[in-house]
């Protein structure tokens, strides 16, 4: 297969994941975030998923080849200059995408590793989780775990900063790439949220106000595609999580003032997109170092090293 044509005006972006009845989460959640950041986004289906604010109804996995095709209508086509997988639901689609993936030399890849949804309800099956660690983080230039997902992957309880740290070298070990341990979950962090990020190299710590609010729906998959949709921009890493963090802390402040559902309501995407200034959000801005006048809401601070917990 020969690789995406050179970068047109327009950065393109692939999710590749499950869908939302509700439209909080999965490929839903990656397509508006896409184009609140100013990029093209197309999607491959994986599952169709009836789920809410409340759970999950029901879910019905696609076929692997038919998943394959969606990916091969969209790439050969009009091409990608990022992608991000969220939910893949069994073992057979994720190792049919790997394989894909790898075939085609895919390049600015975030790993979303979904495993259960919001209410707790399952969404990887356990054998997937296998296949995901063996054939998919290997690929991966980024990967986004929350806290439980991070414990999983890792093998190990997270309870302090200690922990985390190690988990995200443990991670890291497995994909090769920057793993980002999301702060969401921390408990011994009150009143703020920091998310860590590790490339086997340097930390960097991503520090934002912790909304106190039930209604975070949809955070991981709008976190990921907003770092697929700084790479697909052009954005280095770090500068790629500094607007993801921006913008997924601009989106569930959003979604505590204006909620919606009977459950965990979902984040509000274009009151982060409101927020960042504007429709769509001024990505070239988060280039900037952290702090500098060009990095708006930036947060960001680098440590060197494999130092300990801060």
């Amino acid at each position: 297969m020969s690789p995406s044509p050179p970068r047109p005006a327009r950065p393109r972006a692939l999710t590749i994941a499950g869908s939302d009845a509700s439209g909080g989460a999965g490929i839903q959640a990656d397509l508006k975030t896409f184009a609140l950041l100013g990029v093209y986004g197309m999607s491959a289906l994986t599952a169709v998923v009836a789920e809410n604010t409340v759970g999950v109804q029901g879910v019905v996995e696609l076929e692997p080849s038919f998943v394959l095709q969606q990916i091969a209508s969209a790439w050969d086509d009009v091409g990608v200059d990022a992608l991000k997988t969220g939910m893949l639901a069994n073992a057979a689609i994720v190792e049919a995408v790997a394989a894909d993936l790898a075939r085609r030399k895919a390049r600015h890849l975030v790993v979303d590793p979904v495993m259960l949804a919001k209410g707790g309800e399952p969404l990887l099956a356990a054998d997937a989780r296998r296949a995901l660690v063996d054939r998919l983080l290997p690929l991966a230039e980024v990967v986004t775990p929350n806290l439980p997902e991070a414990e999983a992957l890792s093998g190990m309880r997270i309870a302090d900063e200690a922990a985390r740290r190690e988990a995200a070298r443990r991670i890291q070990a497995l994909s090769g790439g920057w793993v980002v341990l999301k702060g969401g979950h921390a408990p011994w962090q009150p009143g703020r949220s920091v998310d860590l990020a590790y490339d086997g190299r340097e930390w960097l710590e991503l520090e934002g106000e912790r909304v106190e609010t039930p209604h975070t729906h949809g955070t991981g998959c709008t976190f990921s595609a907003a770092v697929a949709a700084g790479l697909a921009h052009g954005l280095d890493v770090p500068a790629a999580l500094r607007l993801a963090r921006a913008f997924i802390s601009a989106a569930i402040r959003g979604g505590a003032e204006r909620p919606l559902g009977h459950g965990h309501g979902p984040t509000d995407a274009v009151a982060a997109a409101v927020a960042l200034g504007g429709r769509p959000v001024p990505v070239a801005e988060f280039a900037a170092t952290p702090g500098a006048p060009g990095a708006p809401g930036a947060g960001g601070r680098a440590r060197p090293g494999e130092g300990g917990a801060p």
